[in-house]
């Protein structure tokens, strides 16, 4: 005796051995034996041969008319047996009957299994939308066939060219446009984003990163709708002073500028004029609600993203041959020593003399031309105070940080300025720590320190960095942190230190602003109209928020820099340059701040310079591959190249990829090398963040 039995959902045929109770040993046609429960027969013959029945009925089940079948069922339910004398005209022989079974089996949507060997026809609406889907399915497939050879022909099918972003970027894996994609490119042994560029579907690989950050960060699109600019509130005074600025040439969110007076005592008087945008923008407004949503301007070679409107910007910018709007620190100084007698913080109109340039002034402008006083530029005498008061205000952050048992800042860094015009880059090194940096930096750092000790002594909250030992014991890593309050900056030497100086372009500066003309209008009232009170939970999301997106903008912008030091290598056509060690397989060209690793390299001391034989780069990746064809020996000094190795962040950057107030930058960049980033509830001293900042998140001022 032969049967026709379900195992598993599949249908097997087999000889019966024995029976034993309720089971069958059975032994099928490749010759395996198994057990067979009785009640899962659904036939028992003689003949044909097992296997020669089975190809019977898969026979019978192809030539098996579905739809005439499902007509003969009717609505009740039904054993196949029955349905089979219906069908045929006759009661079935074995081979149609197990025919029968199998086409009801695989034919699901007509008809719904009831039990062993008992079905029900499936209700005429639900069988023509199942039938309707499949036929749906069918066109679509033969629509993502189209696209797919469309792509493998190198043409981007039309209807795929508004969804090219969410494509590559957020795309539904379930849609047949993501299929026909991704089918396209394995079958062509390539990715999707370099198959959207051989199609025309992304222009180049600058357009590709920079429709990812676009597309992740500003979804809504980069511009900004019509605004009409905000005037200050209130008449403010004319300070009777002539103020420049020292910024690079491709710098336009002005936000700092410097006078010097001698007054008749032999005292000098020093003014730090900050951008006043505080006093137009209020909490809350429409203006408000454009910087919050951006949280700082957005900074790449060759081009930006600004926190605020251009009609903004223009209006607060400190612009050359204009009175601007300004919140002004004045530090009265004796030449003698360079000690500070005292402090006035007021806002006020600032008569804007000069913008002063980097790119005109570092060859005139340099440590022996202020020692000797040789040379002629704008603003020389002025220059020449303020460099002394720098050096003042170095050396007292330097013992400050010695104080703490930190070493001293390395002095020996380069900077790299990235200008990229017509899609040609030019990357030009300059020395970090160059006078006009420094002059910059170190005054910068004081009004960052004094405006954090006025918000403490009035008993107002700010947004601070402070820098000390983590938790874990005197030999914890120093760690970085964003608090409400005063706290020491170790790595700078300072015992405060408030973001306040860049409201232009970065929004924490901003609301520091807001808190600093409340305690310079109003002194020890001030905690009663400051717009954030202690423990303020505004305040509190404010700093999260921004951290987070200041992270994302440096990455975006490194992902720049570094695309652009690719293209450099091409424009150049470099084949072999020369590299630096920062440690163990890390290297850094000398030309350029690009930075690479080459697994297996043999061991190389720390510092020296190799020179690599530069096999391929790929801009999209970002990634270089090359050979090191010899080494050269090591530098007596590896200190600078420790710290860079440590430096895990290049200084925020302005227009052209550098850093408006680069001095500060750098300077803040070095001492929060090592730093994680975490909010810090006041009270509580309690991480309030969701999550620390990435290691990675620019450290600039």
């Amino acid at each position: 005796m032969n049967v026709f039995f379900e195992e598993s959902g599949d249908f097997k045929v087999g000889s019966v051995l024995s029976q034993a109770g309720e089971a069958y040993q059975v032994e099928m046609p490749s010759g395996k034996r198994t057990k067979v429960k009785t009640k899962d027969v659904m036939l028992q013959f003689e003949k044909p041969a097992p296997a020669e029945l089975l190809e019977q009925a898969k026979a019978i089940a192809a030539d098996i008319d579905l739809e005439f079948l499902w007509e003969v069922a009717g609505e009740d339910e039904f054993g196949f047996a029955e349905l089979g004398a219906e069908y045929f005209g006759h009661a079935p022989l074995p081979f149609e009957a197990a025919g029968l079974v199998l086409a009801l089996h695989n034919a699901p949507i007509y008809f719904y299994k009831k039990g062993r060997g008992r079905y029900k026809a499936a209700p005429e609406q639900s069988l023509r939308a199942a039938l309707a889907g499949i036929e749906k399915k069918k066109q679509q497939a033969l629509v993502q066939a189209s696209y797919v050879d469309e792509l493998k022909a190198g043409r981007l099918p039309a209807a795929l060219q508004p969804l090219v972003q969410q494509l590559l970027f957020k795309p539904d894996k379930n849609g047949i446009e993501f299929k026909a994609l991704d089918t396209a490119a394995s079958e062509l042994q390539t990715t999707p984003q370099r198959l959207m560029l051989s199609t025309g579907g992304i222009a180049s690989a600058k357009d590709l990163h920079m429709a990812r950050f676009l597309f992740e960060n500003f979804p809504r699109g980069a511009g900004f709708a019509p605004v009409t600019a905000p005037a200050p509130v209130g008449e403010l005074p004319l300070a009777k002073v002539a103020a420049f600025s020292i910024d690079d040439v491709t710098t336009t969110e002005i936000d700092d500028a410097f006078s010097v007076e001698k007054l008749d005592d032999g005292t000098v008087r020093v003014g730090i004029h900050i951008a006043a945008p505080g006093l137009g923008i209020r909490p809350d407004d429409a203006i408000d609600k454009i910087a919050r949503a951006r949280m700082s301007t957005v900074y790449m070679p060759g081009d930006k993203i600004t926190m605020l409107p251009d009609e903004v910007v223009n209006a607060f910018t400190l612009a050359e041959g204009t009175d601007c709007p300004a919140l002004s620190l004045y530090a009265t100084l004796d030449p003698a020593g360079w000690t500070v007698l005292s402090t006035t913080t007021r806002a006020e109109r600032v008569p804007i003399k000069s913008n002063l340039r980097h790119n005109d002034l570092d060859q005139l402008v340099n440590e022996e031309t202020l020692e000797s006083g040789e040379g002629e530029y704008p603003h020389k005498d002025e220059l020449g105070l303020l460099w002394q008061w720098a050096l003042q205000l170095e050396a007292g952050r330097m013992k400050k940080r010695e104080a703490f048992g930190l070493k001293p800042e390395q002095a020996n860094r380069v900077d790299f300025n990235f200008y990229v015009e017509d899609d040609v880059v030019s990357i030009v090194r300059r020395k970090r720590g160059a006078p006009l940096d420094k002059i910059v930096a170190e005054l910068m750092i004081f009004a960052n320190s004094t405006w954090g000790k006025l918000l403490h002594d009035c008993g107002v909250p700010g947004i601070y960095r402070s820098q000390g030992p983590g938790a874990g014991g005197w030999n914890a890593k120093i760690q970085v942190r964003m608090v409400t309050h005063a706290a020491p900056h170790q790595g700078l030497g300072v015992d405060q230190y408030a973001w306040s100086t860049s409201p232009l372009r970065r929004y924490t500066d901003l609301v520091n602003q807001w808190q600093i003309l409340a305690c310079a209008s109003n002194g020890v009232t001030a905690p009663l109209v400051a717009p954030f009170k202690h423990r303020d939970a505004t305040l509190f999301s404010i700093v999260s928020a921004f951290d987070a997106a200041y992270a994302a903008y440096n990455d975006f912008q490194q992902n720049m820099e570094r695309y652009w030091c690719l293209r450099w290598l091409g424009q150049e056509q470099a084949r072999q340059v020369d590299a630096v060690v920062l440690k163990d397989e890390v290297l850094r060209l000398v030309e350029i701040p690009l930075v690479i690793r080459m697994p297996g390299m043999p061991s190389v001391p720390r510092g020296a310079q190799v020179r690599l034989d530069i096999v391929r780069w790929d801009e999209v990746d970002l990634t270089l591959e090359a050979r090191l064809l010899e080494v050269a020996a090591a530098p007596a000094d590896t200190g600078a190249f420790e710290e860079e190795e440590e430096e895990s962040a290049p200084a925020e950057g302005a227009e052209g990829g550098q850093d408006a107030d680069s001095g500060e930058a750098a300077a803040q960049e070095a001492a929060e090398a090592e730093g994680a980033v975490t909010v810090v509830d006041p009270e509580t001293q309690t991480d309030v963040t969701a999550e620390p900042a990435p290691p990675q998140a620019p450290q600039a001022a």
